[in-house]
């Protein structure tokens, strides 16, 4: 099982990640493959709620990081004003910035390197 974390840099930050949450539900690719929800940001005192603070993925095998990562650029493009992307799991940060080729390779090359496969799963090899 792997953790995701995406954060946005939006002027309307909740508006963006609630969005960006259905965008990725919406898409077939990585729903199939990953748990998507919403991260709150825990309230602070006298508070009444917290607000988001990111998107989260729960991947297993059969994860797609490529199909993960060709959602948000996509989602990205509907954008009046195209955010900044930041995708967090474990040590790794990858920030979107303009979403170039070169840039959403390096995402995809990145995140499948951390993509288990059935052997580090606990899963057998045919």
């Amino acid at each position: 099982m792997t953790r995701i974390e995406v954060r946005v840099d939006e002027h309307d930050e909740d508006e963006a990640l609630q969005s960006l949450c259905g965008w990725l539900t919406d898409d077939f690719a990585v729903r199939t493959t990953a748990e998507v929800s919403l991260l709150e940001r825990p309230a602070q005192r006298g508070a009444m709620g917290g607000w988001l603070d990111a998107v989260q993925l729960v991947t297993e095998n059969g994860w797609s990081a490529a199909s993960f990562v060709l959602a948000l650029a996509a989602w990205r493009q509907t954008r009046a004003r195209a955010p900044h992307i930041t995708v967090r799991q474990g040590d790794l940060e990858i920030t979107i910035t303009d979403a170039s080729p070169a840039e959403i390779e390096r995402a995809i090359s990145a995140l499948s390197e951390l993509a288990p496969t059935p052997n580090q799963s606990g899963g057998q090899q045919a």
